[in-house]
């Protein structure tokens, strides 16, 4: 990275990724990594919001889905909108994608992730339990989570607007690269603003959601008379929330440590923050698949639906229905394999065996004992 801070800013940094890269390496793998980490995390949470959606339209949703739900629609806008420019970036090593993406590319992401962390401290207010829908088939979610989410994203717009104000583009030498500096004028400002920002919008929220969800998970456990499913959820949210706040970070603190005009960190870091950004919004649909309860089954019910479809080729094998528990999916399939073979299988000589016992009227000429019939006459 050859360059310097100009003497009439108070702060220099790159927009939408760190470009003039030396290290030809960094060209290569960074592109393939993020490339990997958006295809796989894209497709996790496209799978997390198809059950969710599916449980809304069967009547099974409730006030945490419909968070969760928009958690998994904003890393999905994360991880398909942001993080292939930065790929972009890596591999061409300046900027190529206009000014209207050098302003807004910064400030689109850190709403994204400002929402994130503002959707996990609400899911601490909504219910646990099912939400009851007016009609079989329609989606149904209360009127508070939509002003909720209303208010979040905002707020989430209106912070980071800076990012937008101060990025441009710079010639530099040949090159064209996408820099946020800020004038000294406006220096005293940002300085407590940025103090404020990162606070307001990261470490407040995620201390707030881990103390209670930590505090609802011990009660939950000692306290609660039926506690099981409870904490199952309160369970997830807590590792979800933990996630967020590790993962998130060094991005939040490379980004603080510039602004607030210290000496610039390392680029490894900063590269790293970026990478551990993006696997955030990846591991997310991770932590759902695997310990919360719904999401897993609906994950098993979609495997059923699409192996079931690519076997219509077997008539006498039907699919297991959806309802019910695993159990009994597995018993009636099983049942009805046994029942078709059974109605399939014929025993020509047992038939006929059967046949001949029950037809008692035998003929004269084909009696094989006409003596027995000459005595009985007698």
């Amino acid at each position: 990275m050859d360059i310097d801070r100009p003497a009439n800013v108070s702060f220099f940094d790159f927009v939408g990724g760190v470009q003039l890269l030396q290290r030809g390496d960094t060209r290569t793998a960074m592109p393939v990594l993020l490339i990997g980490i958006c295809v796989s995390g894209a497709v996790g949470n496209l799978l997390v919001l198809l059950i969710f959606i599916r449980d809304f339209r069967n009547g099974r949703g409730s006030e945490v889905k419909a968070l969760l739900a928009s958690l998994a629609s904003t890393d999905l806008a994360i991880l398909l909108l942001c993080a292939p420019v930065r790929a972009v970036t890596y591999y061409k090593q300046t900027w190529t994608l206009g000014s209207f993406v050098c302003s807004t590319t910064d400030w689109f992401q850190h709403s994204c992730v400002v929402a994130k962390t503002l959707i996990l401290a609400v899911t601490t207010r909504a219910k646990h339990t099912l939400v009851p829908s007016p009609a079989r088939g329609a989606l149904y979610t209360p009127t508070w989570i939509h002003g909720a989410l209303a208010f979040i994203w905002i707020v989430s717009m209106i912070f980071p607007i800076p990012q937008m104000l101060f990025a441009s583009l710079l010639q530099h030498g040949r090159n064209t690269i996408c820099v946020s500096e800020m004038p000294v004028c406006a220096s005293d400002f940002m300085s407590l603003f940025y103090k404020i920002y990162p606070t307001a919008t990261f470490v407040v929220p995620v201390i707030f959601t881990l103390a209670y969800y930590t505090k609802t998970l011990h009660t939950a456990v000692n306290h609660a008379p039926s506690p099981q499913h409870q904490s199952k959820v309160t369970l997830v949210l807590l590792c979800l929330s933990g996630a967020l706040g590790l993962m998130l970070l060094p991005e939040w603190g490379t980004f603080t440590w510039i602004r607030l005009g210290y000496n610039k960190p390392p680029v490894g870091l900063i590269i790293f923050a970026q990478v551990l950004l993006y696997a955030c919004s990846s591991i997310s649909p991770v932590i759902l698949m695997t310990m919360y309860d719904d999401v897993r089954q609906g994950l098993i019910t979609i495997w059923f639906i699409a192996t079931c479809r690519g076997s219509k080729h077997v008539p006498s094998i039907k699919c297991p229905t959806t309802e019910g528990n695993g159990a009994e999916v597995g018993s009636n399939a099983v049942a009805n394999a046994v029942s078709a073979g059974d109605t399939e299988k014929t025993f020509p000589d047992v038939e006929h065996f059967w046949t001949g016992r029950r037809n008692t009227n035998v003929e004269e000429e084909q009696d094989p004992v006409p003596w027995e019939r000459e005595e009985k006459m007698l």
